[in-house]
């Protein structure tokens, strides 16, 4: 494979759109590092997971040689990002936007070289800037170019109201980067109108329009939803090694690829021999733990994913259910059944007082819950696992 070709593949690795490849392919040819810029405006303190596929990629192409512009829209910030709303985004103050951006500096080089990465905020240029720069700005795009954009179409149809300022959002963005001089810019799937205005703004500026590359906004853990602090579906990079480890064990084995594929340093060649390795009968789970330690280990350190993985393994085999147990159904004389009969008929205990005595022990779980209530009914209908001890399990149903 050419390196022509190694850079393509680096790039497209769960990419979505890459428009247009054959200017990219020109760029890389002039056997330069090309600028490559992706913004983040600091509109929350804190990143998580889905924030950084993006700083994936970048980190990717850094280690490639390329120069990284990683811009920090303090300037756009107070404005905010239209961008998949229904409704005009409550501006940030500057106070807001000033303490974001420190936090996000500090959180992005736990994935980005900082020696290799060249950090602006827009504010630089466009805090600068005249009334009449905005206008002459403003006057290279149109309303009706604007009521392309799907968000904007759908609340203009709606009759719910646009404000001006949205309207200048793109172009603020576009402008970056004429200011930046970018070859490329990285950004999420929502984020293609504002991409291409960039690609505008440098034809007319007179430069050579920045080549864009769209990436998937990431599933959350519940493999449905983009992931969101607001659905409490989100692993924080900032959250403890146990907490980072626990929720990426517990995707789903067809997310955990997904996550390979975006969130991972790992080459492709070696994410293909793990698949390998799971059709010819490896569990997933120790996969997927690997996953999980490389994302402890770079949002803290080796020897965090390392305790993490002792802690995940110690909690998961003193709650380790087996999948084959016997399937028992009891009958029950009336609506329910005492916890200590379902034990002795289940063939988990002798006799009842048996039962009583392992829990008091705290030996007796259902579903995993220790439970130590004596007089707990279980009615009709109810389906569970019961066990008793480390080794005694089975599943009854209660009819």
């Amino acid at each position: 494979m050419s390196t022509l070709d190694q850079t393509l593949e680096v790039v497209m690795r769960g990419a979505n759109e890459l428009l247009p490849k054959d200017e990219l392919i020109a760029k890389l040819k002039q056997n330069r590092p090309l600028r490559i810029k992706a913004g983040f405006d600091p509109t929350a303190p804190d990143l998580h997971l889905g924030h950084t596929v993006l700083l994936t990629k970048l980190r990717q192409l850094q280690e490639l040689g390329h120069e990284i512009l990683f811009l920090i829209g303090d300037f756009t910030g107070m404005i905010g990002d239209p961008t998949g709303k229904n409704v005009t985004r409550k501006p940030l103050t500057q106070e807001d936007v000033e303490r974001n951006a420190q936090t996000y500096k500090t959180q992005v080089f736990k994935i980005l070289d900082p020696d290799k990465t060249q950090v602006l905020f827009n504010s630089q240029w466009m805090a600068a800037k005249s009334a009449a720069d905005l206008i002459k700005l403003a006057a290279t795009s149109t309303v009706a170019r604007m009521l392309e954009r799907d968000d904007f179409s759908k609340r203009y149809q709606a009759q719910q109201p646009i404000a001006i300022h949205e309207f200048l959002y793109p172009l603020l963005q576009g402008y970056d980067s004429v200011e930046m001089r970018a070859d490329m810019e990285l950004g999420g799937t929502d984020q293609r109108f504002n991409l291409l205005m960039g690609r505008e703004l440098q034809k007319q500026f007179g430069q050579e329009p920045q080549v864009i590359l769209t990436m998937p906004l990431l599933e959350g853990l519940d493999g449905v939803n983009k992931m969101s602090k607001s659905l409490g579906n989100y692993i924080g990079i900032d959250e403890a090694p146990n907490d980072i480890f626990g929720k990426v064990m517990s995707v789903s084995d067809d997310l955990m690829w997904r996550y390979y594929e975006l969130l991972s340093m790992k080459p492709l060649s070696e994410i293909a021999q793990l698949k390998e390795a799971m059709v010819a009968g490896e569990n997933p789970r120790n996969i997927k733990v690997l996953l999980a330690k490389e994302l402890v280990a770079r949002y803290h350190d080796d020897a965090a994913a390392e305790q993490a993985e002792q802690d995940f393994v110690q909690r998961f085999q003193k709650n380790q259910i087996p999948d084959d147990m016997p399937e028992i159904t009891l009958h029950a004389e009336g609506s329910e059944m005492m916890i200590g009969h379902v034990l002795k008929d289940a063939g988990l205990v002798t006799t009842t007082s048996e039962a009583f005595r392992m829990m008091k022990q705290g030996a007796v779980k259902l579903d995993g819950e220790k439970i130590q209530d004596k007089g707990l009914a279980l009615p009709k209908g109810t389906e569970c696992v019961c066990q008793v001890g480390k080794r005694k399990f089975a599943r009854v149903k209660i009819a």
